[in-house]
């Protein structure tokens, strides 16, 4: 919980969002989550901005590729998991039934190598080979990334893959929700999609920690976001799912454990 200096492999490290409007995205972010901000050149990636809580990262921000506008994707959050090998990992997924998104890997400056991959369900995320920067420094904690959630059509198909991929185990519970774990500790979970998922396809949904749920989507609507789905309790404590004013969706989470 909180301060990091590290990850296993295998193991989510941080989020993108990639965005058609980054500063309308930056200003609804900051006031949502008190996010500071700081733009910094990425040599042929372009220009992205270090989102920080309390002066640690804990996600980036970029405005979408020209292919991804000209192909009608819309804006999106993108799950990275850290990997000793981008390359590697990427050429593996593909021989598993998962597909490269936007062909070979390639580095930003000196932090890192990057590789976006399609499971074979057809969920998107990326590989992170860390060099000068893990990731998130700061997770678990109030306004910093939590968990991440796949839902999708296919989950036995999913964890087949990622099995294979990184190693993960799983643990289902008694209705349905399947916990990952790498290295022992947990990674997250999936679940089958709802009918009224469909239209979106399989995907990642990134959970940020707030103190209250409520209080997050009520200030998210009125800083131009959007309800997806009402405020829901659990046993664990209680979590909301909204999209920004770009339609990009997310979760925030009230408690003091993972979801």
């Amino acid at each position: 919980m909180g301060e990091r200096t590290s990850y296993e492999p295998g193991t989510f490290c941080w989020v993108g969002l990639a965005t058609s409007d980054p500063a309308r995205a930056k200003a609804f972010y900051t006031s949502l989550f008190g996010w500071e901000t700081e733009d910094l050149a990425a040599a042929a990636a372009g220009t992205y901005t270090a989102l920080r809580r309390h002066g640690k990262d804990v996600a980036i921000l970029y405005r979408q590729m020209p292919e991804a506008r000209a192909a009608g994707a819309p804006p999106h959050w993108t799950s990275y998991i850290s990997v000793e090998d981008a390359d590697a990992t990427a050429a593996r997924a593909d021989a598993l039934g998962g597909a490269a998104v936007f062909g070979t890997p390639f580095d930003v400056l000196d932090a890192g190598r990057v590789a976006a991959i399609r499971d074979p369900t057809g969920a998107i995320l990326s590989l992170w080979q860390p060099r000068s920067q893990i990731g998130a420094k700061l997770v678990n904690d109030i306004g910093a990334l939590c968990w991440n959630e796949l839902a999708t059509s296919d989950v036995q198909r999913a964890k087949a893959f990622f099995g294979e991929l990184l190693g993960w185990q799983y643990r289902t519970a008694h209705h349905g929700y399947t916990t990952i774990r790498n290295a022992g500790r947990l990674n997250g979970g999936m679940r089958e999609q709802t009918e009224q998922e469909d239209r979106l396809g399989p995907n990642w949904l990134p959970y940020f920690r707030v103190e209250k749920a409520d209080d997050a989507a009520r200030r998210a609507e009125e800083a131009g976001g959007r309800s997806l789905a009402q405020t829901s309790a659990f046993p664990f404590g209680r979590t909301a799912v909204m999209a920004d004013p770009l339609g990009a969706p997310f979760a925030v989470y009230e408690g003091e454990t993972d979801p």
